[in-house]
Parts: C-alpha cells; sequence; structure tokens
C-alpha cells in the first residue's frame, strides 16, 4: 500500500529499508523522502517503522533477503 504519494512510497519499500539497515524513522525518511514534501504520512510513516522494528527486534521477521525466481 502507498503510504506517501508524494514521493510514491510503499510500506514495502519502508520494511526493505528497515531490513537492509535503517534503524529509526529518521533513517527511513532520509532514505527514502518520505515525509518530506507535504507530511501526512508521516504518521502512518512512523507506525509502519515502528511495527516492523519490533518484528526484527522480537526475531519474528521473516528473512527477507530471499529472492524467488521462476525457473
Amino acid at each position: 500500500m502507498y503510504v506517501c504519494l508524494c514521493q510514491g512510497v510503499t510500506d514495502g519499500q519502508i520494511r526493505d529499508a528497515i531490513y537492509e539497515g535503517c534503524c529509526s524513522y529518521r533513517e527511513v525518511r532520509e532514505t527514502l523522502g518520505v515525509g518530506t514534501q507535504c507530511g501526512k504520512c508521516a504518521c502512518l510513516a512512523k507506525q509502519v517503522v515502528r511495527e516492523t522494528l519490533g518484528e526484527v527486534q522480537s526475531g519474528n521477521a521473516l528473512a527477507y533477503s530471499a529472492n524467488f525466481v521462476a525457473a
């Protein structure tokens, strides 16, 4: 789902940024540009960051680096 329409950022992209090493909303914002235009998405973006960081810290996140390729 799109979280930031101004920058075209999805919740999946935010999760990917966390899985790739971002450790805070600030780092996600700097990496993806989410919340840097009108700011209406900031609350939802922060919620996605909090939930994803919680999953990562509790060990409930899937090993996200697996890429599936059709044979």
